[in-house]
Order: structure tokens, then C-alpha cells, then sequence
């Protein structure tokens, strides 16, 4: 039966979401030869010192031993070390030594964690970052590069055709535009100036050695050599660590180079990606190359939504103004192939109108559409259809849990249904005075942003609102996890706030350089991902401020955006799609 409720504000709380969990910490393994002495315990509590009756790297002292640790990746760290020793395992666990990583990471000026700091996944954060740093400033400076030579070679050909040759050297402010505005806008939206830089080995920010130059330079290089003698049997067993620590040394770095330079161009008819970037960061982490693909074009509208899903990044579901949704392998071929585009019995199209919206949990996938209805689709039959929702006004925003489907809509409302029910409807909430455009949520509250301006947080045990935040500009999109919550505006701002039992307290507002409508945000406890209708893809670390890692430029506005396992899709605001995923 269906019911509407208008909600009332007041100071209740409960418990928090459950926070992030850190990578498992194996505690046992293999130890490699020499780095433990003869009959030494194996005990997770160890912690070595001078006094003890040992040699080699454990008769060190402990912080000497982290300090070498700290310069190794944060996946060797995480994954490798714990399999050594138990001893080496407890380098993982110690959180200060990760926030020292993670400072060295972004400079000591930014704030990080912009939220709440207890429980923060800390490693999870820094593996994050390296990954991110690395892949995406070396990137940017691929792509930057080949524009700018591919713009040379085209003003070369348009002076041969006029008759005119072109000076050597002569330019018309173009490059200085793209790559010039963005360093700029960096240092009006930051306040950033050299002292912003990252901190490098030697800098003040650095934790200052323990011991004298050439005795940590010989710990550090006895450390490397027997890690990368001992340690490639157990890297050859996960090829995840493989990934992470680069590659086969047989390569050629140049030959990679002009591969991925190759690949990056080649993204579909003949569209070509602009890059903004400040100065480039430094990670001691080198993970595998990124790749982009350009899905091959089905869709005879504009893409406006995009959603990996599957928990793998393995496949991508897409919904145009074309009134379809398609689902496509981004695994059986190199630039991916379609394997269904989703309809009823008898349907000409997915929906009546335009798909605005996706959203998925397990094996159901959900459609929003102008047409006012949600349609649930299983893709583990194929993409058969399992339901059908008349929402009674154009869906604006979907999100999936567990136990219910949230739908926000044009009326102003949030609609709560059992995907599992024959009357899907539970409830009808109206706590907007205007179309509800963004919605996040856990098993305990609901978070809407509406065109009223305002942010609402609904208990769902309780059965009303909580609190209601009143804001100069409405959001667009949000992105929820752990305890912090990041959205993006109508004018291209980006809102922090924090969300602890049930009480979501704004933080901060930050200007990243976007000039239009953010309409899609993806945060994660070590990344920040941010797209506009001002034809620009960002990609962030998720400090206070953010900073700006890569700024790819599109020939329409950005309509969407999905992260998973680190593939980002992304509706670039034609009928194609990219996807940017990790070189195999």
C-alpha cells in the first residue's frame, strides 16, 4: 500500500556506517633467506632492536627498518612483506608510518583525510594515491605531448596549403592557452605557489634519517636486492603484484612509450583528448600503464549514463537519449564488445524516453528514465527483464541496496521499493520542495540533494528526517563512502561533508577549476574523480584542497562518470563511450 510521509528535522542520531575495511595483513609465509637470523621466533609482536642477539635486517632498529619500508610501494608493503617474516608483516600495521607516506604523497599544506579521521583506511589511501599519481600524471604528459605535436603538424599543413611556410617556432598561443589556463586556475582555485609542490626524498617534509647517508643507502640497496632475488616466486603466484611492481624488465621503456602513445590517440572518430595538468607528482609506487578504449559506436544519441558493473569492471551498462540501455564485455575482445541491448518482449526500445539513470546490486540492474518508470534487469540471464516500476513523474537519480531501490524524481519525491515484492512501493517520502536530483545511501540513512538547494538526511529506522542543510547552489551528484560524503554543483563547486550517526556536517567547498554543472563525482578513500558539462574530466586526490592530477578536455559536456576496480568509464557526451583501465 502505498503511503507519503513529509519529513520533520531533529537532532536524532545512531550508528555510524560501518567504515572501510584495510587490505588483508597475511601473517604468515615463506621467509626469505637471510633476512631472518638464525632462530629468531616467529612472532607477530616482534619488534627488533640493537640489543637483540641478531644480525642482519632485523637486529636494526625498528624505525630504521620502517624508514627503509616506507620507500618501498605501498602494495609490496601490503602484500609481500607479511609473507616474508611475521616481523616485516608489522610494517603494514603501523598507521604512522602510513600517514607519513601519505603526507609525503600530497605535501604537508593539504589536509588529509578531508573527513573524519578514526577508522580511516589508511593503507588502502596510499595504494591508492601511488597508483593514482603514477598512472595518470604519465598519461597526461603522453597525451599533452601528441597534442601538441599533432597541432604543429596541422598548422604545418595549413600554411603548405595557403601557399606560406610556417616559421620554425612560431606559434599562436594555443598550447600556452590549454596548458597554461590550467596551472593558473590551479593557483586561483588553491592558493598554489612552490611551497604546494609535493614533498620529495630530502625536503623538510620528509621524516629525517635515522642513520648517516651511505649506511642507509647500503640498508636500502641490501633490502632491494634480496627482495627482488627472494620475492619473485611469490610475485609470480599473484599476478597483481606483477602489476604493480611494472612489468617484464626485458622491455624496452621507449618501445612502451610509443605503445601507449599509439593506444591514448586511437580513441574513435578521430576525436582528440585535451590535458591540463599542474606540475607533475612523484610515487614510489609504478603501477601498470593505463589504456583507453573508445566502445564502438551503437548508440545514435548522446550517451547520458554510464555504470561498470559485476565487481570487476569487466562489464559496462550504458543508457542514451536514444531510449536504450546496452550492456558491453570490456574483457572478450581489446576494445569491447556489445552483448545486449536490453528490452521486453516485443519492445522496439529499453524504455519510451530518454534513460537518464543506472544503478545495480548483485545481479539486478535498474534503468531510469523521462518515461517515469524504472526497469529491472538480471544480468545473469542474459539481460532478461524483471520488473517493471511506474514511478509517476521523469527519474531523475537511482540508488541500489541491499534490502530497497531509491528512486528521486521530478515531483520532488524519494521513493523507497521492494525490488522482490508484486507492489514494489513501500514508501513515498516528500522532503524536497523542488526535483530531487542526487541521492547516496547505507543500510541506516538516506542522503538527497535537491534543486530546492537544499541537502536532506533521512533515518531510515526512525521513519523521518534528520537534519536539512540549506546551500547557495543545488547538487547535482554525489558520492558516498566510509564517513565522508563528496557532491558537485550547478556551478561547478565541490561540497564536502562529513557523516557520522546520522549527523552530516558540512566541511568544505572547493573550486577544482570546473565551470559548469559537475554531473558526476566518484570518491574513494585515495582517489577523486569529477566530470562537467564544461567538456572536462578531472582527476583528483582527494585532500583540502584536492589536487588536480589530470584535466582531460572533450568536444561536448561530460555527462557521466563510473569507477570500479580501477576502470573508469565515462559518456564523453556523444554516442561513444571511454574507458581507461590498467594495461594488461
Amino acid at each position: 500500500m502505498m503511503s507519503e510521509e513529509t519529513g520533520t528535522y531533529g537532532d536524532q542520531g545512531g550508528p555510524s556506517p560501518d567504515p572501510g575495511k584495510s587490505p588483508t595483513m597475511e601473517a604468515s609465509g615463506p621467509d626469505l633467506h637471510g633476512l631472518l637470523p638464525a632462530g629468531l621466533p616467529s612472532s607477530a609482536d616482534i619488534s627488533p632492536s640493537p640489543s637483540a642477539e641478531a644480525s642482519g635486517l632485523l637486529s636494526l632498529p625498528w624505525e630504521m627498518v620502517t624508514h627503509i619500508a616506507s620507500h618501498l610501494p605501498a602494495q609490496c608493503v601490503i602484500t609481500v612483506l607479511p609473507k616474508v617474516c611475521h616481523a616485516l608483516g608489522n610494517v603494514g600495521k603501523d598507521n604512522t608510518a602510513w600517514q607519513l607516506r601519505a603526507h609525503r604523497l600530497i605535501g604537508s599544506r593539504a589536509g588529509f583525510p578531508v573527513g573524519p579521521r578514526e577508522d580511516f583506511d589508511w593503507p588502502s589511501a596510499c595504494l591508492e594515491m601511488e597508483q593514482l599519481i603514477t598512472g595518470w600524471t604519465g598519461q597526461a604528459q603522453l597525451v599533452a605531448g601528441q597534442t601538441k605535436e599533432d597541432e604543429e603538424e596541422a598548422r604545418e599543413q595549413v600554411g603548405l596549403q595557403d601557399g606560406e611556410p610556417v616559421a620554425e617556432g612560431q606559434e599562436d598561443g594555443r598550447e600556452d592557452a590549454v596548458e597554461g589556463v590550467g596551472v593558473e586556475a590551479q593557483e586561483v582555485a588553491y592558493g598554489a605557489d612552490e611551497g604546494m609542490e609535493v614533498a620529495m626524498e630530502g625536503e623538510d617534509d620528509e621524516m629525517p634519517p635515522i642513520v648517516g647517508g651511505d649506511q642507509l643507502a647500503r640498508l636500502r640497496e641490501e633490502l632491494g636486492e634480496r627482495l627482488e632475488d627472494d620475492a619473485a616466486a611469490l610475485m609470480e603466484e599473484e599476478r597483481d603484484h606483477m602489476m604493480v611492481f611494472g612489468a617484464n624488465e626485458e622491455q624496452d621503456g621507449a618501445l612502451n612509450r610509443q605503445e601507449d602513445l599509439a593506444n591514448f590517440m586511437n580513441l574513435g572518430n578521430g576525436r582528440r583528448v585535451e590535458t591540463e595538468q599542474p606540475q607533475p607528482l612523484r610515487s614510489p609506487s609504478p603501477p601498470p600503464a593505463l589504456e583507453c578504449i573508445t566502445l564502438p559506436s551503437d548508440h545514435i544519441a548522446p550517451v547520458n549514463s554510464v555504470l561498470l558493473v559485476g565487481g570487476e569492471g569487466a562489464v559496462c551498462a550504458t543508457g542514451s537519449r536514444d531510449w536504450n540501455v546496452k550492456l558491453w564485455d570490456l574483457q572478450m575482445s581489446s576494445g569491447g564488445t556489445l552483448l545486449h541491448t536490453l528490452g521486453g518482449r516485443g519492445d522496439f526500445s529499453t524504455h519510451r524516453g530518454w534513460v537518464w539513470c543506472l544503478a545495480s546490486q548483485g545481479p539486478l540492474l535498474a534503468s531510469g528514465g523521462f518515461d517515469s518508470t524504472v526497469r529491472l534487469w538480471d544480468l545473469q540471464a542474459g539481460g532478461a527483464e524483471r520488473g517493471l516500476i511506474k514511478s509517476g513523474a521523469a527519474v531523475h537519480c537511482l540508488c541500489f541496496q541491499t534490502d530497497v531501490l531509491l528512486v528521486g524524481t521530478f515531483d520532488k519525491r524519494i521513493s523507497m521499493y521492494d525490488t522482490r515484492a508484486a507492489e514494489p512501493l513501500v514508501k513515498s517520502l516528500r522532503l524536497h520542495g523542488n526535483a530531487v536530483m542526487c541521492l547516496a545511501a547505507d543500510d541506516k540513512y538516506i542522503i538527497s540533494g535537491s534543486k530546492d538547494c537544499s541537502v536532506v538526511v533521512y533515518d531510515r529506522r526512525a521513519g523521518k528526517g534528520l537534519k536539512k542543510i540549506r546551500l547557495s547552489s543545488y547538487l547535482l551528484s554525489m558520492s558516498y563512502s566510509g564517513r565522508e560524503v563528496w557532491a558537485g554543483d550547478n556551478s561547478g563547486m565541490l561540497h564536502s561533508f562529513s557523516m557520522q550517526a546520522g549527523t552530516l556536517k558540512p566541511l568544505s567547498q572547493f573550486d577544482v577549476g570546473h565551470t559548469a554543472l559537475v554531473t558526476g563525482i566518484h570518491r574513494s578513500s585515495g582517489s577523486l574523480y569529477t566530470c562537467s558539462s564544461d567538456r572536462t574530466l578531472k582527476v583528483h586526490i582527494p585532500c583540502a584542497p584536492p589536487r588536480t592530477l589530470c584535466t582531460l578536455r572533450h568536444q561536448a559536456g561530460v555527462n557521466g562518470l563510473s569507477v570500479e576496480a580501477g576502470v573508469l568509464a565515462v559518456a564523453p557526451g556523444d554516442v561513444n563511450v571511454n574507458i581507461w583501465r590498467p594495461r594488461k
